[in-house]
């Protein structure tokens, strides 16, 4: 069967959706025009494999719309997702020859991508870019640790609440709002890869969606769309404290 053509727009470095909070994110004008020499844009459809797992890779990349998953396979063939990689994330390691994870498209797709050689030398040169991808790396770092948490503490209610929080922040992010009161967002996964991501059966994600729905702390457009009425009111629904650790 042919992809279907996805019309997704191409933006000058300036004007990207994700400019404040990419890679890109503390990059100067000249630095900006260094980058635009040597990106490119690849598009994906749902479903469509971004790379495989030991598969050589000659480029790096921010996520510019839709969602991507990284899933590993163990030897007996064991499946496991674990991460996303949404809007301003980064993919691959410029030091990095081979993939380690799959990456699949979760949703539509689009990439814009660097040539990894290329992108190593600014790395080299350029502090604003190493000093933004520290950062990010950091901020990965502290969201293994949340989930670290949320797999291996949390109730299957406090596991959904908690990644619809996670969602509904990245989305505000994006947004460049935050997210507080009523929130809206578009989930990224369906029902079943929200299973597999939290380790949950089918039917204990939709026991508590619905439970969730029961008691007023969300609302659902369609398949996808997630309305908050109260983001505290989701946020109690987590299990953590105001310092974000778990409630004894």
């Amino acid at each position: 069967m042919p992809h279907r053509q996805l019309a997704f727009p191409q933006s000058e470095c300036a004007d990207c959706p994700i400019r404040h909070r990419a890679v890109c994110a503390r990059c100067e004008t000249d630095e900006l025009e260094q980058l635009e020499a040597i990106k490119y844009y690849r598009n994906y459809e749902a479903g469509q494999t971004v790379v495989w797992a030991g598969d050589s890779m000659d480029f790096v990349a921010s996520v510019v719309r839709g969602v991507a998953s990284l899933t590993q396979t163990m030897e007996d063939g064991r499946r496991q997702m674990v991460g996303l990689l949404l809007p301003s994330d980064f993919l691959g390691r410029p030091s990095r020859e081979k993939a380690p994870y799959d990456v699949i498209a979760t949703t539509d797709l689009q990439l814009c991508c660097f040539r990894r050689a290329p992108f190593q030398n600014m790395i080299d040169t350029t502090p604003h870019i190493s000093q933004r991808l520290l950062e990010m790396t950091l901020d990965e770092l502290d969201a293994a640790r949340e989930w670290m948490l949320l797999l291996g503490r949390k109730t299957a209610r406090e596991k959904i609440a908690s990644f619809l929080a996670i969602i509904a922040r990245r989305d505000a992010q994006v947004q460049q709002t935050i997210a507080q009161g009523e929130v809206g967002f578009d989930l990224p996964l369906t029902r079943e890869a929200m299973a597999d991501y939290l380790g949950l059966t089918l039917e204990t994600v939709s026991r508590q969606m619905s439970s969730l729905k029961r008691d007023g702390v969300i609302s659902l457009e369609g398949k996808r769309r997630i309305l908050v009425p109260d983001f505290d009111v989701l946020l109690d629904e987590t299990g953590d404290d105001s310092d974000g650790g778990v409630l004894a």
